[in-house]
């Protein structure tokens, strides 16, 4: 059989990824479930954005590195378009049908949890949420890789920065930190390469649009549901507000004054 764009892209199969829980199925959980599929495409996509940035920074490939970084910022400012979509539905449709839900929450995407320990964002207590052996493993093996931050200490050491022992040796489970000695290595580099001041800039538009994301997605969850607990029991609105306007990228934000 000739090769054709359904077959290609197994049109048939996904469109039948659907399945409306509730009975007769409420008009806008077709698009609540649409909505969080394409999430999940885009965090795969994301995550395999962030494996060839890794390479780009730990070759020293400042061309590819800002290449795929603008790629990873207009994702980002898809994710957040896509909130728009999702606040077309008021709270009343979505009440009709959040009891279907059961123990079914966004707190469980294992990509995106993938995601931010890929960035640096650790919270090893966030494993023990995920039953599912599978993705406990994922998840474990993540929190105890190298993240996002370390190939950029890589890139750095390549232009000449000078990275502390101390912050090459930290315990790799824990989230990023910031560090005055590789800040001041960042500074010099914006103030005597300009290329790499390109990078900085798209690394700190990336950082900003994840963080836009958050606020925009606890305004959405508060207005959807208000203090309520998330479905499945989960944390709800508070626990959203922990991480915003957190930096997976510290050193790039601390030196803004002196730029």
């Amino acid at each position: 059989m000739a090769l054709t764009y359904g077959t290609y892209l197994h049109v048939d199969r996904l469109l039948d990824l659907q399945e409306p829980q509730s009975s007769p199925a409420e008009h806008d959980e077709t698009l609540f479930i649409i909505i969080h599929q394409a999430y999940e495409l885009w965090f795969k996509q994301m995550l395999h954005e962030l494996q060839k940035v890794e390479q780009d920074l730990s070759s020293d490939d400042l061309f590819g590195a800002i290449h795929t970084f603008k790629r990873l910022r207009t994702i980002m400012k898809t994710l957040v378009g896509q909130i728009d979509i999702l606040e077309t539905m008021t709270p009343m449709s979505f009440t009709s049908f959040r009891n279907r839900l059961d123990e079914a929450s966004g707190f469980q995407s294992v990509q995106f949890r993938e995601f931010e320990f890929a960035l640096g964002y650790k919270r090893p207590r966030m494993i023990a949420f995920h039953k599912d052996p599978v993705a406990v493993e994922k998840l474990q093996r993540r929190l105890e890789e190298r993240s996002l931050i370390d190939y950029f200490y890589d890139f750095l050491e390549h232009r000449g920065v000078a990275i502390p022992a101390e912050v090459r040796d930290r315990d790799l489970t824990e989230s990023n930190a910031p560090n005055e000695v590789v800040q001041q290595g960042i500074l010099q580099l914006y103030k005597s390469q300009p290329d790499v001041a390109i990078l900085f800039e798209l690394m700190t538009d990336f950082d900003e649009g994840l963080q836009e994301w958050r606020y925009r997605h606890v305004k959405l969850v508060e207005r959807s549901i208000g203090s309520k607990k998330g479905t499945g029991g989960s944390l709800g609105v508070a626990f959203l507000k922990e991480s915003l306007f957190l930096s997976v990228l510290p050193d790039l934000w601390a030196i803004r004054h002196e730029l």
